[in-house]
């Protein structure tokens, strides 16, 4: 096991997250069995103050979280500097049975702890507290997911090996490799460059016919084919190599660490059109709609730049 100081706040910051989680689960757990709004007993006083620190906890966890998995992505970054093999994070993901597995997770968790929010938002909201049942019940099932991920988060740490060899980033995304995003990978660019910007196309149609169920699917493929169309060929004019696929090397300072910023435009946007898929209140939707179809549009156009730039400054294409 690996033990520099940024895995030690990592694992710090899990067991406080595991703890305080803990808390926040077991009122949830009593608020979802004995809530009755209705209801003016000194139980159900106390069982709104308890909704409060519940809150109180899942939103700091949120907020502890955000910053966390870009410290995450860092120090997978600088483990790669020791593992024999990696190149940057792509091969610390890969040294281990449970890397790829736990930034699904983390990734996942982010959305979910985030629609929590837009749902605790709406109930504070409400007169009579109309969502707090439903808010508990669905903390209830992230919290076993956030446990999962922790679980996962000190495996990978555990089962880290220095001494043993990795493949690197341009191994496992190469076309000779065995694993599914390689097999993607091999599909013409062409074909994947149309399903990406007729998915966009598609978001902008939806958002003007005011579809939101379809609006909220939309972006769900869109996290998707954003990401495939990323490591396939957008990246490839981010290193101005067309054999390199990696979907984390434009997180470094040799990049200008756009990744940073391409992800985020990314997140924001896509969660923004997930939420509007969900909620009822009309401002809000038609709020979420207008942010997700903006930061979609700062993505899509960020991303399309660079092959763009490429040709006018060299007159070529990489492929």
């Amino acid at each position: 096991m690996i033990l520099s100081p940024e895995i030690l706040t990592i694992l710090i910051l899990d067991v406080i997250f595991l703890v305080f989680g803990f808390i926040a689960f077991l009122l949830s757990v009593r608020i979802y069995l004995r809530w009755d709004i209705n209801s003016t007993t000194i139980l159900q006083y106390k069982l709104e103050k308890q909704g409060y620190l519940s809150a109180t906890i899942v939103k700091y966890i949120f907020i502890l979280k955000l910053p966390l998995f870009l410290f995450f992505i860092f120090t997978l970054d600088k483990l790669s500097t020791i593992i024999t093999g990696a190149m940057c994070a792509v091969g610390v993901v890969d040294a281990t049975d449970y890397g790829m597995y736990l930034l699904v997770f983390k990734i996942l968790n982010l959305y979910l702890f985030g629609f929590w929010l837009v749902i605790h938002y709406l109930d504070t909201k409400s007169q009579h507290l109309i969502y707090t049942r439903i808010k508990s019940i669905f903390f209830v099932s992230i919290f076993a997911l956030l446990v999962v991920e922790i679980a996962l988060e000190w495996l990978m740490f555990y089962s880290m090996d220095t001494k043993s060899i990795v493949d690197c980033c341009g191994v496992i995304y190469s076309s000779s490799s065995t694993t599914i995003i390689a097999k993607v990978l091999s599909i013409d660019s062409s074909i994947l460059l149309s399903i990406f910007y007729a998915n966009f196309l598609l978001i902008v149609i939806f958002f003007y016919t005011k579809s939101k169920e379809l609006f909220a699917i939309a972006n769900l493929v869109f996290v998707v084919t954003s990401l495939i169309t990323l490591i396939s060929f957008f990246g490839t004019y981010i290193y101005e190599l067309p054999t390199h696929h990696c979907p984390f090397c434009f997180l470094q300072r040799d990049y200008y660490y756009v990744g940073y910023l391409i992800y985020t435009l990314l997140f924001v946007g896509t969660f923004s059109g997930l939420v509007g898929g969900f909620v009822h209140d009309r401002y809000l939707v038609y709020k979420s709609f207008k942010i997700s179809l903006i930061f979609n549009l700062l993505y899509l156009i960020l991303v399309s730049s660079y092959p763009i730039v490429f040709y006018i400054k060299n007159g070529v294409w990489l492929y």
